[in-house]
């Protein structure tokens, strides 16, 4: 058995080649039967954001199982598997467990120490296990992941400040704009990314809000945690309408095709007004022809990288403290790694030492006669599986804590030479 990851984030790969491969949570399901159905890959979880997509898997044969996944991506994504493999990367073991660690913790953001993404390991660990592709290899290492993110929270600074994606659009726009607080500012969308908007928006005094949103009790919802703002909400019919009487547009919708393009702009656009869009989702929710468009600029994730770069030195010593930790719950995995390899073992000898408890459990109750109670068998019954239990217990655990392997190894070819065993493990 080998761990792989194979994908594409931010670094590998441009935003429109990011939003050929996401992977919309309600196709989830179906994406990790897909990739279940392969011969080679036993378990699998599908880690989707705005900035990577990344497929976890667990395969018997490491070579095959990649060339698996990189199959379903091509198919996916319509992209030719040439052409794709230029953005994908690919680690295995021990480089893939470091990376889904680095990853819950902020670590591999574009924002460093962005807090978002430990949100989002957690739902692949739940959606993976809801849909049966986790077991117990990769339940194990998302947990893992997902503690060595909440440590590195705790035990570091490297949370604190502008550490999202929303945090970076809108620190954007402060550059590019004289005076945020004089904007008329429309935000399309009301679910997590835009709470955030409106958040970092008003701490750095924006002024006057409009929320654009399908739902308008979500939007509702969302002008309501800040009562004391002027924050307005509109039903998706009128957004055009708003947009046109904006200075800067925030778009983060879940739509797979852009919402805004030049066609529709250039209908209700005066001009001689100047418009900014900013548009942190993918796939894009605005069209690139809106930069043919007269004083309007557009603006995407793949742009917030000059306003990252300033937060980024400022981290990095905190980012050097975060992998100290990292390095201490990658061992933690890797211990209990290594000690897979005692379960054939321990599962051969309960197997066997139960087999030889019923057997002579059976011959007493014989002896006994008819007359022998059924309260009494299941005493009898409980007190001999509590003596085995009792007996395997401390030889088990110390077995699976031996670090050393060899030492380990040692142990269990002992244990298959007393107990004439045949756990079907052999050791180099």
């Amino acid at each position: 058995m080998n761990i792989a990851v194979v994908g594409l984030s931010h670094k590998t790969a441009p935003v429109q080649i990011r939003e050929k491969l996401s992977i919309p949570e309600p196709q989830t399901e179906s994406a990790i039967a897909h990739l279940s159905s392969y011969p080679h890959i036993d378990e699998v979880a599908i880690l989707s954001t705005c900035n990577r997509l990344e497929i976890y898997i667990v395969t018997t044969e490491t070579e095959q199982g990649i060339r698996e996944v990189t199959q379903f991506l091509s198919e996916h994504s319509k992209l030719p598997a040439h052409s794709l493999r230029q953005n994908l990367f690919m680690l295995l073991h021990h480089d893939a467990v470091m990376h889904i660690m680095r990853v819950a913790a902020g670590l591999d953001s574009l924002v460093l120490g962005e807090g978002q993404i430990l949100a989002q390991v957690k739902h692949t660990h739940k959606l993976g296990q809801q849909y049966n592709g986790i077991k117990t290899i990769l339940n194990r290492l998302f947990k893992q992941a997902i503690t060595a993110g909440k440590r590195v929270r705790t035990e570091t600074s490297i949370g604190t400040g502008a550490v999202s994606i929303s945090s970076a659009a809108v620190e954007l726009s402060q550059i590019k704009v004289a005076n945020l607080a004089a904007c008329r500012v429309a935000i399309i969308g009301a679910g997590k990314m835009s709470r955030l908007l409106v958040q970092h928006l008003i701490s750095k005094g924006a002024g006057q809000i409009s929320i654009i949103n399908r739902s308008q009790d979500r939007a509702q919802q969302l002008a309501k945690l800040y009562p004391d703002q002027s924050i307005y909400t509109h039903p998706l019919s009128e957004m055009l309408r708003v947009i046109a009487d904006s200075d800067l547009v925030f778009t983060s919708t879940s739509a797979t095709e852009p919402i805004l393009d030049r066609s529709k702009l250039e209908l209700v656009l005066d001009p001689t007004r100047s418009l900014m869009l900013f548009d942190i989702s993918v796939p894009r929710n605005v069209h690139g022809d809106v930069n043919q468009l007269i004083n309007v600029q557009a603006f995407n994730v793949d742009d917030l990288k000059a306003v990252v770069a300033q937060n980024h030195e400022s981290r990095r010593k905190m980012a050097q403290e975060a992998e100290k930790l990292l390095d201490e719950e990658v061992e933690a995995f890797d211990v209990w790694w290594r000690s897979l390899e005692t379960v054939s073992t321990i599962s051969c000898l309960r197997s066997k030492i139960e087999t030889i408890r019923e057997q002579e459990l059976e011959k007493a109750l014989s002896r006994l006669g008819s007359e022998f109670g059924e309260k009494h068998q299941e005493i009898i019954e409980a007190l001999t599986r509590g003596i085995v239990n009792k007996i395997l217990h401390e030889p088990m655990v110390q077995l699976r804590s031996q670090q050393d392997v060899e030492a380990r190894r040692d142990c269990m070819r002992t244990l298959q030479l007393l107990f004439n065993l045949d756990a079907g493990e052999q050791f180099n």
